[in-house]
């Protein structure tokens, strides 16, 4: 799973890329273009054509797999800047990043390079699950930061959260993309010890990326059978004059 993609993801009432069905004029084609140019480049082609590169040019498998991390590592950095505040997600691929890199030159071994780079999967997937014990999941939090809390959209969700079925909706995502976390995480450990470098840096490569897609394509599906649930209870409840439910204390 692509963690840093997570970062620049739309967000709705029912979790992550689930947009309002409105026709697709060509300007928004272009812009959804532009909006996938970062991930290609710097995430999935780029690192690919700058290990194989730099193999071809003679440099060990180590030296290629770090200097390949660095696109990803731009990107992360160039959106803290742009967007002047440091994230949890941006974070984790950074930490990841130089851990995998330090690993790297120290051990001078690649399969602990590409073991390294698994890690922000694998720490986003336990988060994911650890934020169930918390007032509010992980994909609750990321929905309303992306639409950003003191926003209108914003606070008509937050205040969604009153609602039982709407919290038990984003318990259950959140419980999905971090058990998905987890086994790709474990999956691409199992390529990493089982086939040679130059196989495994392309499929870890490409990997998250037809993952995330299979979720996505989930997690929008879910979301909208639940939605349109919620919207039948809610006008049933209005039909009957009844009252919103109290917010949780917690």
């Amino acid at each position: 799973m692509p963690v840093s993609s997570l970062r620049n993801e739309p967000m709705s009432a029912t979790g992550p890329a689930e947009a309002e069905p409105t026709p697709a004029s060509g300007d928004d084609r272009q812009l959804r273009v532009r909006s996938l140019l970062p991930t290609l480049v710097f995430d999935i082609v780029g690192p690919l054509v700058a290990y194989y590169g730099l193999k071809g040019a003679g440099l060990s498998n180590v030296s290629a797999l770090v200097l390949s991390g660095v696109l990803p590592a731009v990107r992360v950095i160039g959106g803290l800047i742009l967007h002047r505040k440091v994230d949890f997600v941006g974070l984790v691929v950074l930490i990841g990043i130089a851990v995998g890199t330090t690993v790297g030159l120290v051990s001078h071994s690649a399969k602990l390079v590409l073991l390294e780079g698994i890690v922000p999967t694998a720490v986003f997937g336990v988060v994911c699950l650890a934020s169930l014990a918390t007032a509010k999941p992980m994909m609750f939090r990321f929905a309303l930061t992306f639409m950003g809390p003191d926003t209108k959209r914003g606070r008509e969700f937050a205040d969604m959260w009153r609602y039982e079925g709407f919290r038990h909706v984003f318990r259950v995502i959140t419980v999905v993309w971090g058990v998905v976390f987890i086994i790709e995480a474990s999956v691409k450990a199992l390529i990493v010890e089982s086939m040679s470098i130059s196989t495994a840096k392309a499929i870890t490569q490409l990997l998250p990326y037809a993952v995330f897609g299979l979720v996505i394509m989930w997690n929008v599906s879910y979301g909208k059978r639940r939605r349109a649930e919620g919207d039948r209870l809610r006008a049933g409840s209005s039909e009957r004059g009844e009252a919103p439910p109290p917010m949780p204390a917690h």
